[in-house]
């Protein structure tokens, strides 16, 4: 699904489905202890519990140990120590109690990589926990953050283990495994039978957690076994129906299966929310420490084997600022709180109900069914019949999701279906001429497509401009090339054969040139002249031509060698500057072409490729950007029909895949250039002997020796520089 499917489904699609549902019953044993506006004012404190004694919270602890609650979980911060022996007591309280988590923040930020030769490396996502202050960090039995995804909005998801921070489990797992520290001999013992791989590096007993770090290690343990070994999940579930059948302890029974499925599942999962704020029992903090008082006593009831979730839940105050909206915020804006959601994640974890949505192909199968059968019945059905059937078959899908996710907690997509596809179906009598219509337009943009540039095409046929108008002058790179023994392969095929060989050939170059971005192809023949348009004397445009170039030779080569016995001197030419591009032609019919001094440049320097015994020749205006290019500077020509010299330089590759003899040969070759531009010929003649007897295949060495050796005996006439004058194209 797209990500605005998405979206759609998880704006209107689950609000719907849980309204719909309503309010469910929790699992027992879940209690909250909220913090309200109110309970300040009870208690003769501060109303922010910031400003409260820590030691409140040390009474607090000690009257639901009495209480017998299993687990107390702290959703609130204590990253700051107090004054005096707050802290200390406190931590005493904790130390007691043995059984409380801890909150710590997950702090994140973006952070910017700089490389160790002081480059930017760009960016990286760092998450850092912030525990609670040290004293009260050693006394806790776990401490855990509490991130959640952020998706649109809304809170719809919880980590159950965050690997951005390291696989850390959260608090909603970590309560789950506290709480089953009470079945912690059973669950080994099932790991054992189910040949968990690393078991016996496990605590032997629950009695061996003794600090946060040991929680933390256990945890990380069993969550590495059952990802390392994939068919662990199974075996441990053949195990507890050996030793824990439907004849044992159903709570037994669950809490292993429950701890099974919190270690092989996945990191994150979306809230199965329970209902409205409050849903969850809630108790006022206060309550709690009233001793004496009737109606607090009946308002917290029997927390007996309860995990305990502690921090803000305010049920009637909509001006609170760590609520997080759900489908369940009520009319008058209140949230739910961050330690109700977090007793919800924990809650879903410890009944296996946590909100599972349709995987990839079921959600694919349930749009396109849906899209499928409603335009089927609109299509072949009477005006009359098809609307009713149409949205009585649209009522049915939906009673069917939502039984679905009432009775297994699945969601299936509706809001795509319903809001969008539904009325798509109705209107397909109009869609279906309008596709007609589309489908005509797209044949004819495909057919101008094979013979403009796309860009041509779009601005033709959606803007409906004057075809004149597209005619411009621009700055770019012009890169030619050409097929060599075009002649003897056109006499040795038959002239369809050879058509279809010309095809598959320009479009194995005509790919590589699209990778670089060209901006316009002309086939010419065998030639090919394509120009890379950028802004006035743009470095970027030069770039993409010359490596569009090496990719084009690269493609030659190959292209020779898959077709047998074929010899291809791959040959490509480049200059830079303004250019021509538009339509060519008359009597009606035109060609989208590349014109002027530049394009016939870039020939002429193809061509001398076939003097110098070279592959790719460039102007020297076209490689002043060529970092990591290898290349070798050729002279100053004067091109047939040109009045001012070319200084041609060869790319003879990129640097990194340059061999040693090449890197030589550059080196040799530029010192023998220099003499000959010198118009020192004899020597000149000398050094490139030299050069042509160590490297005998190389062509501009040949080609300098020649003429060297026909200038020291007839000097040409004339000032400045060493040109060579090109007679030929």
């Amino acid at each position: 699904m797209t990500p605005l499917g998405a979206a759609l489904e998880r704006t209107f699609g689950l609000d719907w489905l849980f309204k719909t549902r309503g309010t469910r019953p929790p699992p027992q044993e879940v209690t909250i202890v909220g913090i309200n506006s109110g309970t300040g004012r009870a208690l003769g404190l501060p109303s922010l519990p910031h400003y409260w004694p820590r030691t409140v919270h040390a009474r607090l602890i000690k009257h639901l140990t009495e209480q017998n609650a299993e687990a107390i979980i702290f959703g609130i911060d204590f990253s700051r120590s107090k004054p005096g022996g707050e802290d200390a007591i406190f931590a005493q309280a904790i130390a007691d109690a043995d059984r409380v988590v801890l909150f710590e923040w997950l702090a994140a930020r973006r952070e910017r990589i700089v490389t160790a030769g002081g480059d930017d490396g760009g960016w990286t996502w760092i998450e850092q926990k912030q525990p609670p202050t040290g004293i009260l960090a050693a006394a806790a039995k776990a401490l855990g953050p509490f991130p959640l995804p952020k998706l649109d909005e809304a809170a719809l998801q919880f980590w159950a283990f965050k690997p951005s921070a390291g696989g850390a489990p959260t608090i909603a797992a970590l309560a789950l495994q506290l709480k089953a520290l009470t079945v912690y001999d059973q669950w080994l013992s099932v790991l054992k039978d189910a040949r968990a791989p690393g078991v016996t590096h496990l605590p032997t007993h629950a009695g061996e957690l003794k600090e946060p770090a040991d929680m933390q290690h256990l945890m990380k343990m069993l969550r590495q076994m059952f990802q390392q070994d994939a068919l662990l999940s199974r075996r441990v579930g053949e195990a507890l129906e050996r030793t824990h059948g439907e004849r044992s302890d159903l709570k037994t029974r669950q809490m292993l299966t429950a701890l099974a499925a919190l270690y092989a599942g996945p990191n994150y999962y979306y809230i199965n929310f329970y209902g409205w704020p409050g849903t969850i029992p809630t108790v006022p903090y206060e309550s709690v420490l009233l001793d004496n008082n009737e109606e607090a006593t009946a308002q917290r009831g029997d927390l007996t084997n309860h995990v305990v979730f502690i921090g803000y839940s305010d049920l009637y105050n909509p001006d609170r600022a760590n609520g997080f909206y759900t489908s369940f915020t009520s009319r008058a804006g209140v949230d739910l709180s961050g330690t109700e959601l977090m007793a919800t994640a924990y809650a879903n974890l410890l009944s296996l109900r946590t909100l599972k949505p349709s995987d990839t192909m079921i959600t694919a199968l349930s749009v396109l069914s849906f899209g499928l059968l409603a335009g089927i019945l609109v299509y072949l059905l009477p005006a009359t019949a098809a609307v009713p059937s149409a949205l009585a078959f649209a009522g049915f899908y939906t009673l069917f999701v939502q039984w679905r996710f009432n009775e297994a907690d699945l969601w299936l997509p509706l809001a795509t279906p319903v809001l969008v596809q539904l009325p798509l179906a109705l209107l397909l009598g109009l869609m279906g001429q309008y596709l007609l219509e589309r489908r005509k337009e797209k044949q004819v943009t495909k057919a101008i497509s094979y013979y403009l540039p796309e860009n041509v095409v779009r601005d033709l046929t959606e803007r409906q401009v004057d075809p004149t108008t597209l005619n411009r002058v621009v700055f770019g790179t012009c890169l030619a090339t050409d097929m060599s023994e075009f002649i003897t392969l056109a006499e040795s095929k038959p002239p369809q054969e050879l058509a279809l060989f010309m095809n598959e050939y320009f479009d194995a170059l005509a790919q590589a040139l699209k990778r670089h971005s060209v901006d316009v192809m002309e086939f010419r023949a065998d030639m090919i002249m394509c120009a890379f348009i950028g802004s006035a004397r743009s470095p970027a445009a030069c770039r993409r031509g010359m490596d569009a170039a090496i990719d084009v030779s690269e493609i030659i080569d190959r292209f020779a060698r898959e077709h047998g016995s074929l010899h291809f001197n791959p040959r490509v030419g480049l200059q830079d500057g303004d250019m021509y591009v538009g339509h060519t032609g008359g009597g009606g019919r035109f060609l989208y072409s590349i014109v002027g001094d530049t394009a016939n440049t870039a020939a002429r320097l193809e061509s001398l490729n076939k003097h110098l015994g070279t592959h790719i020749l460039a102007a020297e205006t076209v490689v002043q950007d060529s970092d990591g290019l290898l290349l070798r500077p050729l002279g100053s020509f004067r091109l047939r029909g040109k009045t001012d010299p070319t200084s041609v330089f060869e790319i003879l590759g990129r640097k990194d895949s340059a061999k040693a003899e090449q890197l030589d040969l550059c080196s040799q070759f530029t010192e023998g250039l220099a003499v000959f531009q010198r118009k020192e010929w004899s020597r000149a003649a000398s050094l490139f002997e030299s050069i042509a007897k160590s490297f005998v295949n190389d062509g501009p060495s040949g080609f300098y020796l020649a003429c060297s050796q026909r200038y020291a005996a007839e000097p040409p006439i004339y000032d400045g520089p060493a040109v060579i004058e090109m007679d030929e194209k």
